[in-house]
């Protein structure tokens, strides 16, 4: 079984944002990239399959700028066999990458799609579901724990009111969730080695994949600064407060 894991290329997970000045989008300037997180724990649930004999290669695709191969780079140290870089504009939307993504699943015969639940820069949480709808694929979202066995995926999902087990005739998509593992650091030895993986690179034309969107962004605002907290002296005047002056009761 081939497996393939999409990752993407964010800002760091502890780096501070910061909008442009005119309000066109993030200010990516000089700012640290990684990995999405949740794209770490797809690429080490792949790993973890591969270990247990339950796959034969796991592709790495990224969908992006050149800079993307980066990443890829960072999963083929971790794990991965091989790498596909899918140039593009850095700005996808959801469905354009999911139309790439079904391409590849196609062009590869791949067997099992892992990926984030959702990225932290546009925290969408579309491109799994879109992908599953598009290749006519079961899907288990939000997995915190997957068993693969006689050509079925069971996946024990996170839902709001506790948890919900899907069984999944394979090939399927599978997007991961916070619980499902503690993905793993890249060695030294592998960082050197996964200089020398194959990563090979496409063009969305030579997919066939049209990825121009409909979708336009107006504008992109910081959130507004929360004002200053008070100490109050007793409950009634707490009470007093939450009811004259923030108005929640």
């Amino acid at each position: 079984m081939k497996i393939l894991v999409a990752i993407k290329r964010v800002v760091d997970a502890n780096v501070k944002v910061r909008v442009k000045a005119d309000n066109s989008g993030v200010d990516l300037t000089n700012a640290k990239m990684a990995v999405n997180p949740f794209c770490e724990i797809a690429i080490e649930e792949a790993i973890r399959l591969k270990e247990k004999g339950l796959a034969e290669e796991i592709i790495a695709v990224s969908i992006g700028e050149k800079a993307c191969q980066e990443q890829i780079r960072t999963a083929l140290a971790l794990g991965a066999d091989r790498g596909i870089h899918v140039e593009a504009a850095a700005d996808l939307q959801p469905l354009p990458v999911a139309r790439l993504l079904q391409k590849l699943v196609e062009k590869e015969g791949i067997g099992l799609v892992i990926l984030g639940k959702q990225s932290i820069d546009s925290d969408n949480n579309q491109v799994g579901q879109m992908l599953a709808a598009l290749g006519g694929m079961p899907q288990g979202t939000f997995a915190c724990k997957v068993d693969i066995a006689d050509g079925r995926a069971l996946v024990t999902r996170e839902v709001d009111g506790g948890e919900q087990t899907v069984s999944l005739t394979l090939p399927a998509v599978i997007t991961t969730d916070l619980r499902l593992n503690e993905p793993r650091y890249a060695s030294l030895p592998n960082i050197m080695k996964a200089k020398k993986k194959q990563l090979d690179t496409v063009t969305p034309e030579e997919l066939g994949v049209d990825i121009s969107s409909g979708l336009k962004v107006i504008a992109v605002e910081p959130p507004p600064s929360r004002s200053a907290g008070v100490k109050v002296a007793s409950v009634d005047e707490l009470i007093s407060k939450l009811k004259t002056e923030a108005k929640v009761i």
